[in-house]
């Protein structure tokens, strides 16, 4: 029998109320639905050559992406992402692949991207001067300042004003589910005053302790053994922080409430599905 070619489901892109209302800005915040991939569950959007997937099928999904965000053809700017805080001013669509974590532009016509799957994909544009960027920040990134910097970018190649600014921060894991380790706390504090606002310690939860509770007798007082304390990150608030250091007004931020560990069914997430999931896109461009 020939093989048969999957059919598209529909697709389901997520939008910041906030930039909706600027109309010559195009935007989006892809999810895991409506896409030709099999290898993340039937109808998979994803968006990235990843080592379980078809580059065919990801490819393609890539065009049934750009297509229903500019109901056209655009270009897709994409970059080889590092953490880092490198960020490209992007003028026309390059033969080479960029590497980095963020873009900027003041050309229409052009889709920018940035591939997550719990980083935050965080979008800026200065409705006054028609530029925009998007930017990847994960842990490692938002340590670097990455969206601080973004909004200094801006203002250097554009004479973009903070203030003027609009923020969009797409879905990504939250303070509810992002674990981290002591050495990740460590850089956060040795960087920012306002570091103790952004972590939570929760005490961990063990089933067979709280079950059987005389097993976990000591001799210390109160007579049971602590449990391991949970750190917990809230990378939005690190990056809000962040644009409001820079100079955004808080009414002027918005974030998407979705977690990408706590909504599997609708979002990829590298965690909670153990590094074998897809990618999803944050997306911006100017209509010409």
């Amino acid at each position: 029998m020939p093989n048969r070619v999957p059919k598209q489901a529909k697709l389901n892109i997520l939008r910041a109320a906030s930039l909706s209302k600027i109309p010559w800005l195009l935007h989006g915040f892809s999810t895991r639905s409506g896409g030709f991939s099999r290898a993340y569950g039937g109808h998979a959007l994803n968006l990235g050559f990843t080592q379980d997937d078809s580059k065919v099928s990801v490819e393609r999904n890539r065009v049934a992406f750009s297509r229903e965000v500019t109901s056209g053809s655009w270009p897709l700017v994409t970059l080889r992402q590092v953490h880092s805080d490198t960020i490209r001013f992007v003028e026309a669509p390059s033969k080479l692949q960029l590497v980095g974590d963020g873009l900027i532009t003041s050309t229409p016509g052009l889709l920018m991207a940035i591939q997550t799957a719990d980083c935050l994909p965080i979008i800026l544009v200065d409705p006054k001067r028609r530029a925009v960027g998007v930017f990847h920040a994960g842990w490692r990134g938002t340590v670097k300042r990455i969206v601080e910097k973004g909004v200094g970018e801006m203002r250097r190649r554009f004479g973009t004003r903070p203030r003027d600014l609009k923020a969009a921060i797409g879905p990504g894991i939250h303070a509810c589910c992002y674990q981290i380790g002591k050495e990740v706390r460590e850089q956060f504090e040795s960087q920012f005053a306002y570091a103790a606002k952004l972590f939570r310690e929760v005490e961990d939860r063990d089933p067979v302790r709280e079950k059987y509770p005389m097993l976990f007798l000591t001799a210390r007082p109160p007579g049971h053994s602590d449990l391991p304390r949970k750190i917990l990150l809230d990378l939005v608030e690190a990056n809000r922080q962040q644009l409001l250091a820079a100079g955004v007004p808080a009414r002027r931020i918005e974030a998407l409430p979705l977690c990408t560990s706590c909504h599997t069914d609708l979002l990829f997430s590298y965690r909670a599905e153990n590094g074998q999931t897809g990618r999803m896109m944050g997306v911006v461009g100017i209509r010409g």
